[in-house]
């Protein structure tokens, strides 16, 4: 099973379609924000794969949120999450976004980051890819050490991140590991949609 989480009108056919209000091609209506008090409905570690699109800089509970996913994800499960970069214009440009996102946002999702506080998160995901969007035609080996300096430092760089995660079970320990694997870094110029 693949789930389409806050689907809106971008239905994907073979997917559970999932929004917060019914509609065409809706399959299941679901409050995204509320998962800490009424859970999604689907079993325990079921779904194969979940995608989202723009959609979680609009969540104000994402720690209830991404463990909920972790829930009824299947152990290896990828997620695939598209949203504005933090340091872009876009990230902040829709009144209704209430969080900005960067590369290592994603550390709160997985089990060693929590390793000096404890805020009750039990989920576990570990990043795969960053796939960052920049809105420059084109990029050159030579332009990409300077570029990853430019995303660091100046706005609207990168306008658009996918970010690919995969479920880690059973939960890790929450001790960081200095050696742990990074993530996968790949630029895209010029590339919107």
């Amino acid at each position: 099973m693949r789930v389409n989480l806050g689907c809106g009108h971008d239905i994907k056919p073979g997917w559970v379609n999932l929004d917060g209000r019914p509609g065409p091609g809706v399959d299941v209506v679901a409050d995204l924000d509320d998962c800490r008090r009424k859970p999604l409905p689907f079993e325990d570690g079921t779904i194969d794969a979940l995608f989202m699109s723009h959609v979680l800089e609009h969540i104000r509970d994402t720690l209830a949120l991404m463990q909920e996913l972790w829930r009824v994800a299947k152990p290896g499960a990828e997620m695939v999450i598209r949203c504005p970069y933090g340091s872009s214009d876009e990230a902040w440009g829709d009144q209704t976004h209430v969080r900005a996102y960067f590369m290592q946002s994603f550390e709160a999702f997985s089990q060693p980051y929590y390793e000096k506080a404890d805020y009750g998160y039990r989920g576990d995901w570990t990043a795969l890819a960053f796939t960052l969007l920049v809105d420059q035609p084109t990029v050159t080996e030579a332009d990409l050490e300077g570029l990853l300096g430019r995303i660091h430092r100046e706005r609207n760089v990168v306008i658009e991140m996918i970010v690919r995660l995969q479920k880690v079970s059973p939960l890790r320990p929450p001790v960081r590991d200095k050696n742990q694997a990074k993530a996968q870094i790949v630029i895209c110029p010029g590339i919107r949609e």
